[in-house]
């Protein structure tokens, strides 16, 4: 009460009687446990996709000798599930607006499901390929919707650390992956990849239960009119029932709800529904619009095209010119990739809320660009003198590896989905987030498609001083085209975007404006108070 009473006399501009409680540093509110819960759920189905990826790196070697496929076969089986994904990325937009991000999340586990049962059953090439393109579809539904689903049920002092869970769990479904390539690999050839590959059902049968413990996002049930079930979602979903007041208000505005309306069921404005997305995010964008588009298509671009789906998907590979030679050594190796990838993912994730979006993707970059110029000068020494072992090559190539995808996890991973998530309108976010994962799974088609070729044309050494330079571009493009994310509104996103390499002087006038010297470090707008938590939307 007393709180509230300093608020209004604030608002009011009368003045107040400070007490020596009112020197005392602000409680950090606790963790929203059922947020929580809701986003550890509807990432999950990004197990789908990181269990493929580890998976088939290393069943791949036993596929190539079960069924006799040439190098340039292995590249298409590996890599087209990547373009097989846009299918479904591309549908889940409209889908989970048609039938809402909850039910789109159990669509994807049973077309998984599907895939995962029919690769497991293949008894030829083609065959196993029918059964990458029904799990490549389900995979690109999850990819699309579990970060859209967690940042619209998130509250805003933990969106970004929830927002992140995604690519969490596409690094324990990598684990999961390469330990089932070790733990099936000492069955007979013809069995071990099919159990391999066919044990992907297990996750998704756990995800579509899961989910039917989950509520509908609320911003997709205010759209659909539905207030009483927002509100009530909201109010358990938010850190205080004031933010859940302020969050439903800022989804009423988007929805094109009169502010009065409080009703349960009220009826939506059609021109609510989708009606001119697409021109307004490709054919006719505002300068912010377009700006938050190249951000969020840039950085899924880089995050794929600096190589990580080469070294995660081809790890065997690698390691085998690195002078691994055993199967079994091989497959422990992945394993070793597997732990560090998911162990620094975590450490990236706990940090994305407290040190914010750009030092991590920043730091990340340039760790990334390092590991890859080392890892490329390794290898090409242990080419070089492929005749006879050079040890510090040979530890200094499968070090680098290591620290390659520490160094991505730290940042480059869990960023990306959070920052593209966050930063697109409340309108255009479904179709825009698809938009910057179709980039990302063409990017990562192609790199993994090509990458026997390209080392076969150019070295491997010579393959990841190319993965360094286009590293070292993207870290370019971060440094001068995004802006810090972090605790920021809807409303600072429309004024830091669209100044393009121009924004740190619109980011001095939104700190300027937050912060009053005068008020004792108080969030103020003109004299009053700023009552929502930054970085709702």
């Amino acid at each position: 009460m007393a709180d509230r009473r300093a608020e209004e006399n604030v608002v009011s501009g009368q003045p107040t009687q400070k007490t020596i409680a009112d020197f005392d540093p602000a409680l950090k509110p606790k963790r929203n446990k059922y947020a929580f819960a809701c986003a550890m759920l509807a990432s999950m189905t990004s197990i789908l996709l990181g269990y493929d990826i580890g998976v088939m790196s290393g069943a791949v070697i036993f596929i190539k000798d079960d069924l006799k496929i040439s190098d340039t076969q292995v590249e298409v089986l590996v890599g087209i599930l990547n373009l097989y994904s846009l299918i479904g990325s591309t549908a889940a937009g409209r889908t989970s607006d048609w039938i809402g991000r909850r039910y789109t999340i159990v669509l994807a586990g049973a077309i998984f499901f599907a895939g995962a049962l029919l690769m497991g059953f293949a008894t030829n090439y083609a065959f196993l390929m029918f059964g990458r393109l029904v799990a490549g579809i389900g995979v690109g539904y999850g990819l699309m919707i579990a970060p859209v689903y967690t940042a619209e049920v998130s509250p805003a002092s933990s969106r970004g650390f929830l927002t992140s869970f995604a690519e969490v769990f596409i690094n324990v479904g990598i684990l999961f992956g390469y330990i089932s390539n070790w733990a099936f690999s000492k069955l007979a050839l013809n069995l071990g990849w099919r159990f391999m590959l066919g044990v992907g059902i297990v996750p998704s049968i756990f995800l579509t239960l899961g989910v039917l413990a989950m509520p509908e996002s609320p911003r997709w049930l205010v759209m659909q009119g539905r207030l009483g079930e927002a509100k009530r979602v909201l109010d358990r979903t938010s850190d205080s029932l004031e933010e859940s007041k302020l969050r439903l208000a800022d989804i009423k505005e988007a929805a094109g709800i009169p502010e009065h309306c409080n009703d349960d069921v009220v009826e939506v404005p059609k021109h609510s529904h989708n009606k001119g997305v697409w021109k307004e995010l490709l054919l006719h964008p505002t300068p912010a619009v377009r700006h938050i588009l190249i951000a969020a298509l840039g950085i899924h671009f880089f995050q794929q095209a600096s190589g990580i789906d080469a070294v995660v998907l081809y790890s065997p590979r690698i390691f085998k010119k690195a002078g691994i030679t055993k199967k079994n050594k091989l497959l422990l190796a992945t394993i070793a990739v597997g732990s560090v990838k998911t162990s620094f993912i975590l450490v990236g994730t706990f940090f994305l809320d407290r040190v914010g979006r750009r030092p991590l993707l920043l730091s990340s970059m340039a760790g990334m660009v390092a590991s890859l110029g080392c890892l490329g000068f390794g290898l090409t020494i242990v080419d070089h003198h492929s005749d006879e072992k050079i040890m510090w090559a040979i530890t200094l190539s499968i070090a680098m590896v290591l620290f390659f995808v520490a160094f991505f996890s730290i940042g480059m991973g869990p960023v990306t989905c959070v920052y593209s998530s966050e930063i697109i309108p409340l309108k255009l976010r479904a179709q825009g987030y698809s938009l910057g994962v179709a980039v990302n799974r063409i990017m990562s088609g192609v790199i993994s498609m090509t990458f026997i070729s390209l080392y076969k044309s150019i070295t491997i050494g010579g393959a990841f001083f190319l993965f360094a330079g286009v590293a070292a571009v993207g870290w370019v493009f971060f440094y001068t085209m995004l802006p810090e994310t972090q605790g920021r509104t809807l409303e600072d996103m429309e004024v830091l975007f669209g100044k393009f390499h121009k924004w740190k002087k619109a980011n001095a006038l939104l700190n300027n404006k937050h912060v009053d010297p005068n008020n004792n470090g108080n969030n103020t707008t003109n004299g009053q108070v700023q009552l929502g938590t930054k970085g709702q939307d």
